[in-house]
């Protein structure tokens, strides 16, 4: 297992540097929101402005027939869009309200908690990964470490 872990290192540093970029994201989103007065409209601009960067991106990998296995789609998945839309907004309404540092580490706790459930029933194709008492450690020590780095004096 730690050989296994030490070949995807770089596959981790990524997804850390992505959770920076995440932090940066979300605050520009709250801070264009906080500026117009509207985070509703602020991150309605977000929301278009990424719409037409993710056509971009997705033209430039267009194949024949790539929508043809579209059918297979489950109706239910398409609503991440939306739900996507509501959850920027409400982060970028929030990091105003709060700060970014305690919705981002109080984020990253949710993300956690959500991510082992997710793993531990094999929901929407992620591998299975029984959640052990190790884990329940972890996450029970990272909700103290997001206690103490949000209202920590």
């Amino acid at each position: 297992m730690i050989l296994e872990g030490n070949m995807k290192l770089h596959l981790y540093i990524l997804t850390m540097l992505l959770g920076v970029v995440l932090a940066v994201h979300l605050a520009m989103n709250g801070k264009v929101g906080a500026v117009l007065n509207n985070a509703r409209v602020g991150n309605a601009l977000f929301w278009c402005i990424g719409a037409l960067g993710a056509a971009v991106i997705g033209l430039t990998g267009w194949q024949s027939g790539a929508l043809q296995p579209l059918k297979q789609v489950h109706p239910a998945l398409f609503t991440a869009g939306i739900l996507g839309a509501c959850l920027v907004f409400a982060i970028a309404w929030l990091i105003p309200q709060v700060g970014a540092g305690p919705v981002m580490i109080t984020l990253l706790a949710g993300q956690v908690l959500g991510g082992l459930v997710m793993s531990h029933f094999g929901w929407l194709g992620s591998p299975v990964q029984a959640i052990t008492w190790t884990k329940m450690a972890g996450v029970a020590i990272m909700i103290g470490g997001v206690a103490l780095a949000t209202y920590g004096k």
